[in-house]
């Protein structure tokens, strides 16, 4: 479904990604792990057009993304939901969610998509005509994915969904999340809590200044004495 083969990509002059090669399959759930700075967000950007590649190509069914801008990118199915949320604050909860549905074919379908969304979270339709700005925090990230949903995506690429959050509203997220790839969504997780990662993904890489430094089934990786000591808070023999 969707291939990075050799990617770099940059700020400016600064490399941030160096020969990452990552896929994902139709309907797969896979991980990004890492430390901050390890180039986890930048991958993602570089698969949504935002950041620009200096090596390797992206492809997702088939189509090569490198020449392509952002917003013909997210036609193709690709939604992102970036780190730290960033809904409209002054907008509703409804209107938040429209906006996200603003592809042709996503218009389309939104007060269907619209249902669904307030099915898989109920505290939205609960909420939906109060500013999003007044929500709290873990509210507000049910909002950033439910308006990714919007767009009716075959790929959701969720970046730092649990960041800032308490553990209960963690586990809500989580819970939210496996229900959204169980109904057929492909998943590219970003995430620091890499246990509740490695919960949720079935294959995860694993990146370090830039680049892929292992990669393997979650339950590879949860028992590798690496991983452990590195991320899990475990020490190894």
């Amino acid at each position: 479904m969707l291939t990075l083969s050799g990617v770099s990509a940059a700020y400016g002059s600064v490399p941030a990604v160096s020969d990452v090669s990552i896929a994902v399959g139709e309907g797969e759930a896979v991980g990004l792990l890492g430390a901050n700075g390890a180039g986890k967000s930048t991958t993602l950007r570089a698969v949504s057009g935002l950041v620009r590649l200096t090596g390797g190509t992206v492809t997702f069914l088939g189509t090569n993304l490198a020449s392509l801008p952002p917003h013909k990118i997210t036609e193709l199915g690709i939604a992102h939901v970036p780190e730290g949320r960033q809904v409209f604050p002054e907008l509703t909860v409804k209107e938040n969610l429209e906006i996200g549905a603003y592809i042709p074919s996503a218009k389309a379908e939104r007060s269907r998509t619209l249902e669904l969304v307030f099915s898989i979270f109920p505290v939205l339709a609960e909420r939906r005509r109060q500013l999003a700005g007044t929500m709290s925090g873990g509210e507000q990230q049910m909002l950033a994915v439910g308006r990714g949903l919007m767009l009716k995506p075959r790929l959701l690429m969720l970046d730092e969904p649990s960041l800032g959050l308490a553990p209960v509203v963690t586990d809500a997220t989580f819970e939210k999340i496996a229900e959204i790839h169980a109904m057929g969504t492909a998943i590219l997780l970003v995430e620091q809590n890499v246990s509740r990662a490695l919960a949720l993904v079935q294959r995860a890489y694993v990146l370090e200044s830039g680049r892929v430094i292992m990669h393997g089934t979650s339950a590879e990786l949860a028992n590798n004495n690496d991983v452990k000591a590195a991320y899990l808070g475990v020490a190894g023999p």
